[in-house]
């Protein structure tokens, strides 16, 4: 058995050495779709570390609370990544940051209300700001680097105001304008502090802090004249009693609401923004539009294969002739059929981690390497040798001996 083996894998070498620059092609077809799905599993993995190694660092005693629309998880994926939407629709109320600051156990709380409305001072205007109304406890909770100045405070005005390092460029085209002043909703605030840069932008509260003006929750409720929270950050007095906080604070808004549950608790390893499951879903519908190229290149690799029947039917002939049965002729041409599928996706997932790896160059997105990538790689590459090349392999079998030898290309 190992020898027939050995005969059918150094037979497949063979004719694919004998006509390299088709072979090449056929494989280069396999190795785009292989690496198109393997640059979107890399860039994927690596954005969902980056948000899990986030809230690691920030403590993992935190639980996040956000609202809830009860819709099929795609249309409320969507409305809670529209800033604006979200900041209308939003189930959560400060009644709520009181409700879970009161619970046992929790030892800060600090809500995120975003606004996105036109920032201006004397000289310049920002059409399109990011407003993040909260409470002075929200740096204790998530500590932010300052470059100048300080955080929110309980000593701090109401119109006192922290800005991030772009924002303060674009608005004052300085990185320090503390002291300075700028009007939102007709309201003067004055600058306390500036967040030193953040280079890697993206985090589980889905805010660009480098493109944010922080100001008090309760200003904000008054200028707006409603406000609703997109999200409750709290702690916990140890991470040992997380699952019991998180079920106290549960029954406790549930109590405040009559029995409503439009809102979700999540603590630990559960806590990623809808953003990153948004871009779950997105990079499902590439590997899907990857994977039609891949489909084209196992057509690829039946078109030369039947073309290889063709060519080599005389052969088959004579394998026939001497003894070589039906079986023996298929395996033969699945075997080529299936190396022509591992050097393309061999080739396949060498340019993906390069691609990847060159993506990583201008963006914080470092190239995730799994043996669970690796092995989606091989059984696919697998299916797509299997599949594409059985029909011209059971056509090859399916020769006739006598008709076969008499074929003469």
């Amino acid at each position: 058995m190992s020898l027939l083996v050995r005969t059918h894998i150094r037979l497949a070498r063979a004719s694919i050495k004998q006509n390299r620059t088709r072979s090449f092609l056929t494989c280069l077809g396999i190795a785009i779709g292989i690496a198109s799905i393997i640059l979107i599993l890399s860039l994927t993995g690596s954005i969902s570390n980056l948000i899990k190694g986030e809230t690691k660092n920030i403590g993992a005693d935190l639980i996040v609370i956000r609202p809830s629309h009860n819709k099929d998880s795609i249309t409320s994926i969507v409305e809670e990544l529209t800033a604006a939407n979200s900041f209308e629709r939003s189930s959560l109320t400060l009644a709520d940051i009181s409700t879970v600051s009161e619970v046992e156990g929790v030892t800060a709380t600090a809500p995120i209300a975003i606004s996105t409305n036109t920032l201006s001072n004397e000289e310049n205007t920002v059409p399109s700001a990011t407003i993040l109304g909260t409470t002075p406890e929200f740096n204790t909770i998530e500590p932010l680097a300052l470059r100048y100045g300080v955080f929110l405070n309980e000593k701090n005005s109401d119109t006192a105001a922290v800005i991030g390092h772009n924002l303060a460029l674009n608005l004052y085209k300085t990185s320090n304008p503390v002291g300075r002043t700028l009007t939102f909703q007709g309201q003067r605030f004055i600058i306390i502090g500036v967040l030193d840069e953040i280079e890697e932008s993206v985090n589980f509260d889905n805010v660009n802090f480098n493109n944010v003006l922080f100001i008090n929750i309760n200003t904000m409720d008054k200028l707006m004249g409603s406000t609703q929270i997109q999200q409750i950050n709290a702690r916990a007095l140890n991470t040992s009693l997380l699952e019991p906080i998180s079920e106290n604070i549960v029954k406790a808004l549930k109590d405040n609401r009559y029995g409503d549950t439009n809102f979700s608790v999540s603590y630990g390893d559960s806590i990623s923004h809808p953003a990153s499951n948004l871009l779950n879903i997105i990079s499902t519908l590439l590997a899907l539009v990857a994977g039609i190229s891949l489909v084209v290149g196992g057509i690829g690799v039946m078109n030369i294969m039947l073309v290889s029947v063709s060519e080599r039917t005389h052969e088959i002939g004579i394998r026939k002739a001497v003894g070589a049965s039906g079986q023996n002729i298929l395996m033969q041409f699945m075997f080529e059929a299936l190396i022509l599928s591992a050097i393309g996706g061999v080739l396949g997932v060498f340019l993906g981690y390069f691609v990847a790896f060159l993506v990583s160059l201008v963006t914080p997105f470092s190239p995730f390497i799994s043996w669970q990538i690796v092995a989606i790689t091989i059984v696919t590459t697998i299916a797509v040798g299997v599949i594409f090349g059985t029909y011209p392999a059971l056509k090859a079998s399916c020769k006739k001996p006598i008709d076969s030898l008499r074929h003469y290309v």
